[in-house]
């Protein structure tokens, strides 16, 4: 059985408002849309609300130090420890046990 070219079955061709038959519920459809309308839109501010808040906290270096600080970050990040000294060098020299138990901050041995 084929749908007739409307989109309607035969048995509404009979009714001459069966193309208008949507409009019956048109309030509650209206009201529906509505909610969920408000509903996104309420969705929409809460998270653009959370990312503000987010952004509020994030530290942001070039924002947030003052300007004194961001040349002297600089000037750390290009210094380096190369003194000459080999790793295996250091290592020979050190007192620290090898063995020892791994360091746990708040525990007691």
């Amino acid at each position: 059985e084929e749908p007739a070219v409307n989109g309607h079955d035969d048995k509404d061709n009979n009714n001459p408002f069966a193309e208008y038959m949507w409009m019956e519920n048109e309030e509650d459809f209206d009201r529906q849309v509505e909610e969920e309308l408000q509903e996104q839109e309420f969705l929409d501010r809460c998270f653009q609300e959370m990312l503000e808040e987010e952004e509020q906290d994030w530290f942001i270096p070039s924002r947030d130090l003052p300007q004194g600080v961001g040349q002297l970050q600089q000037q750390l990040h290009g210094l380096s420890v190369a003194d000459g000294h080999s790793s295996e060098d250091i290592l020979s020299k050190s007192n620290l046990n090898p063995d020892a138990k791994e360091f746990v901050p708040g525990v007691k041995y």
